[in-house]
């Protein structure tokens, strides 16, 4: 027996049985302490700022962190204030505009059900009087059944929704404590960020130091290389969808860009969610001109993101362009909408441990050889 391979499948057992610990062991640490895996994300990327604040500024590093967070949080309020002020005057528009539009969609369904439905109903009664006793019996059966189902769909979804009514306002007060602690634990893991990060010095060997060092980099630049190439991509459908709308004279185009903008966050559905809906209600209330320019506006923002994202990724987070459109495809299929954020994250990952030397450490240790190879 060659014992050398023993030792090899040995070792490569070890490899996996070590990795698939670790993944459970992050997947339940995260479900019962993810404001502090929140707070340490936070930590680390207001860091910069409060590094900037504390030297320029020549003040203690607790005040920095303060002075960070309070900046932090004051964007976000103005940024929420300024889209609900927005919002606010389009909905007072939409208010005095819609009951008119209401009106002209009730007259269209009334000409619709006499015009197309009662002939079409009518039709099909005669259809149903010229068939045999059994026949009849048999369609009846079916719609029945048919409606039994609808019904019983309907009201699976509405007693569900009734359930989990309560848990939607139970967790309120539960994010606001989330959010309490969060805010806290990011203040004092910011404050003694360099202490933490001397004593995993201390703990860690200095090969896995090194190893680590080139991982953090390079997952803190394809981190924020990521969300540099999101803002990108929304900025680019905020201002296409802006000018657009100017050019077709749609009222509070700045509203309805920034909104539409928000809702690009959403994978794969996108602004789809705002444009079909719009464009069909346009159409069916007779306003052909404009449902065309929307439709024209969507198709325009649809083929700009097919076209721009897998780019905009690559560059932004150093990856291939077809690796990235395949791992938007590949996480897609395999886990859904979510799986177009999982996909690139995964491959960002694996790509920066590949650059790091981790796999090679890993083979090395595998195959039982002292040196990297």
């Amino acid at each position: 027996m060659n014992w050398n391979y023993v030792h090899i499948v040995f070792r490569s057992l070890l490899v996996i049985l070590i990795a698939i610990l670790g993944l459970l062991s992050f997947y339940y640490l995260f479900s019962i302490a993810y404001p502090f895996i929140i707070a340490l994300a936070l930590a680390f990327l207001i860091n910069p700022l409060v590094n900037i604040i504390e030297k320029r500024g020549k003040i203690p590093r607790s005040f920095a962190v303060f002075i960070s967070l309070m900046a932090v949080f004051a964007i976000v309020a103005g940024v929420v204030t300024l889209l609900i002020v927005e919002i606010v005057s389009g909905t007072e528009y939409l208010a005095k505009v819609v009951p008119g539009h209401f009106e002209t969609l009730v007259v269209f369904v009334e000409q619709f059900i006499v015009t197309k439905v009662l002939p079409f109903f009518n039709e099909i009664t005669t259809m149903f009087h010229s068939l045999e006793e059994g026949q009849q019996q048999s369609v009846l059966t079916n719609i029945e059944n048919m409606g039994a189902s609808i019904a019983t769909t309907v009201g699976e979804f509405i007693q569900s929704f009734l359930q989990n009514l309560p848990k939607l306002i139970t967790w309120i007060p539960s994010f606001a404590t989330v959010l309490i602690f969060s805010l806290l634990a990011t203040f004092f893991i910011s404050k003694d960020w360099y202490r933490h990060q001397h004593r995993l010095k201390r703990i860690i060997p200095a090969k896995g130091q090194e190893s680590l060092t080139k991982v953090f980099l390079s997952l803190q630049k394809a981190f924020i290389g990521f969300l540099r190439a999101q803002a990108t991509l929304i900025s680019i459908t905020t201002v296409i969808v802006l000018i657009g709308l100017l050019i077709l004279r749609v009222e509070y185009a700045i509203t309805v860009a920034l909104i539409i903008g928000l809702v690009d966050l959403i994978p794969y559905l996108g602004t789809g969610l705002i444009f079909v809906p719009w464009i069909i209600f346009l159409a069916i209330s007779g306003n052909l001109p404009l449902a065309i320019g929307l439709g024209v506006l969507y198709l325009i923002v649809i083929v700009q993101r097919q076209l721009m994202e897998p780019k905009i990724l690559s560059s932004s987070i150093g990856l291939d362009p077809l690796a990235t459109l395949v791992s938007l495809f590949i996480g897609f299929q395999l886990i859904g909408f979510l799986g177009l954020l999982v996909g690139p994250v995964t491959v960002v990952i694996f790509n920066t441990l590949y650059k790091a030397g981790v796999f090679n450490e890993i083979y090395a240790f595998i195959i039982g050889r002292n040196r990297t190879v």
